[in-house]
């Protein structure tokens, strides 16, 4: 566990979907997957992405990672995607056998200081947020969610918020496709 990091048993107040105005830019980043590939939020840049902080030790984790699986099933074909990003200490040792304990269907990255720094001190797991299309934060969610409703609610309204300035190009679908 990071230093500071708890994990919440808290129910959070509902996180709203910030208006487009109002939004900040993700911090990049640069971590490994599970299969030692390296991963940027960039990459993800024209999808709807639910970017989680967990860990295999946190209880409320474990009741929202199901949720997760089932929106990444329910909308990847809509231009959505999660990435999970675990802050457990013992690495990989903890993770990939949780992993496939789970049969989690989306993308585990391993966490660090580093990123938590980046992303202003995690001091609750989970901490979860929602990336619009355009890379910018929309909501956060601290600490266990009220309900998988509430994410499915955002995440549809993130996915159907597509205007014309924002919605990605032909040619930046082509791109994304090709990346995959």
């Amino acid at each position: 566990m990071l230093a500071g990091t708890s994990c919440s048993n808290a129910i959070t107040v509902k996180a709203a979907v910030k208006p487009e105005k109002d939004r900040k830019t993700a911090p990049e980043f640069s971590l490994k997957d599970a299969n030692g590939q390296t991963v940027h939020l960039a990459d993800y840049k024209g999808k709807v992405v639910l970017l989680d902080f967990w860990a295999t030790w946190c209880g409320p984790c474990k009741v929202e990672i199901p949720w997760f699986m089932e929106f990444e099933q329910q909308f990847k074909d809509r231009g959505f995607a999660v990435l999970g990003v675990s802050m457990d200490e013992g690495g990989w040792d903890d993770v990939k056998p949780y992993i496939q304990d789970l049969k989690i269907n989306y993308r585990i990255l391993l966490g660090n200081e580093e990123i938590s720094d980046l992303y202003g001190g995690l001091d609750s797991l989970p901490t979860t947020l929602l990336i619009d299309r355009q890379g910018k934060v929309a909501s956060v969610h601290i600490g266990l969610s009220q309900g998988k409703e509430e994410f499915r609610n955002d995440i549809a309204h993130l996915l159907d918020t597509v205007n014309a300035a924002n919605a990605p190009s032909h040619s930046d679908r082509t791109l994304f496709a090709a990346a995959k």
